[in-house]
């Protein structure tokens, strides 16, 4: 081989060389490396994040956080519906009074009663008044909002007693102005629905409204209640009876259709974005729905979900915990595919709505483009000096 033979070859290995130290980080790819992931919560442009592995007591715990939000727990069990009056419902009172009437002739007030001469007495209809009173004759005002018609009765009975002789009374609601729910949002009809003593619960105001207009597994049915707001999978809803609360009076129901989805990025067999139910998905069937994992370039060890958590959801390991402006804490959730135990583990860890699932590429798939690199460009060199040879 001559001298120039010899020198275009080790002109070409110092290249290389130099490709393989300097090139390494330069090279294409779909994402970082496990390495640069597990040192991020350490940079200084870090935002505070929080990296978690996944096991089996991080994943019950999550999970235990999802339930905590159901209807049963937030909103009360199944304790029958009372029906309290309020400010602008209309009522009507009748009173008994045992011959000889002391206090109530016989005759009616109103003209409501069948006959003359009948003991009934049936006051006018009277609305709440703004402080909330009816007044009832020989006793005045009465205290009637936030009280049902069994004890606004009892009330008049005590006050009356003493005065008129063995009094009996009898208050019927005769417009039920105040104890209403709302149903709105996407349901067939939009409409206000009047509670009755039979106690109304959520599945019978969503079905007043028409249903849902969407298919059961991508709307989830929120109830606000005061200061108190719950949400839950309609399809949740309809497996778990106890979920199917009780109503109150001033509840708001609401119909919300949200097509959960997480983002799938890395080295799987597709890179998109998939749509699951309401009722959830596990790791292992995000996973088996992106494809499964690229044998040819995936790192077991470099599993990872991007989720924005709630400050309490963990004991978080970095302190003090720093939030994004919405309150919440960017976590990595990291899981090592290489442990048996881990299959398990992915089958119990919930994926959230906008998770982004991302998995690494192995190290020696780095490697494997340098090399690539730097044989396409020393092959034709060796070629060339071989053909000169």
């Amino acid at each position: 081989m001559s001298r120039l033979s010899y020198r275009a070859l080790w002109a070409t290995y110092v290249a290389g060389a130099v490709m393989l130290a300097g090139c390494a980080g330069a090279i294409p790819t779909s994402g970082p490396s496990r390495s640069q992931i597990d040192q991020a919560q350490s940079a200084p442009d870090s935002a505070g994040i929080q990296i978690v592995d996944v096991t089996d007591a991080v994943a019950r715990k999550l999970f235990a956080e999802r339930r905590s939000a159901d209807f049963a727990q937030a909103l009360g069990g199944s304790t029958a519906f009372q029906q309290q009056l309020g400010v602008g419902d209309a009522v009507d009172v009748s009173i008994w009074e045992a011959p000889p009437a002391a206090l109530f002739a016989a005759a009616p007030m109103d003209g409501k009663s069948a006959a003359v001469g009948s003991p009934v007495t049936v006051l006018p209809s009277q609305i709440v008044d703004g402080d909330g009173d009816i007044t009832v004759p020989f006793v005045g005002p009465l205290k009637a909002a936030g009280r049902t018609p069994t004890q606004l009765q009892r009330d008049i009975v005590a006050r009356l007693k003493g005065m008129a002789h063995d009094p009996q009374v009898l208050v019927r609601l005769a417009n039920n102005a105040t104890s209403y729910v709302t149903v709105v949002g996407d349901v067939a009809s939009t409409k206000r629905i009047a509670l009755t003593p039979h106690g109304e619960r959520v599945l019978d105001a969503l079905a007043s409204a028409g249903g849902a207009r969407e298919s059961v597994d991508k709307v989830t049915i929120q109830i606000t209640r005061g200061d108190t707001v719950a949400s839950l999978p309609l399809q949740t809803l309809i497996r778990d009876p106890k979920q199917n609360v009780p109503l109150r009076a001033g509840d708001v129901v609401t119909a919300v259709f949200q097509p959960y989805s997480f983002t799938v990025l890395g080295a799987t067999g597709k890179n998109l974005e998939i749509n699951f139910e309401e009722q959830g998905v596990t790791l292992a069937q995000a996973l088996a729905r992106a494809g499964g994992m690229d044998d040819s370039r995936s790192d077991v060890r470099g599993v990872f979900i991007f989720r924005f958590e709630d400050v309490k959801a963990l004991q978080w390991p970095n302190a003090p915990v720093r939030t994004t402006a919405d309150g919440k804490v960017p976590v990595i959730y990291r899981v090592d595919l290489r442990d048996p135990n881990s299959f398990f583990v992915a089958q119990n860890f919930m994926m959230d709505n906008k998770d982004l699932l991302y998995v690494s590429n192995a190290p020696v798939t780095e490697w494997q483009k340098v090399l690539n690199l730097f044989f396409s460009v020393a092959y034709p060199v060796v070629t060339g000096v071989q053909t000169f040879k």
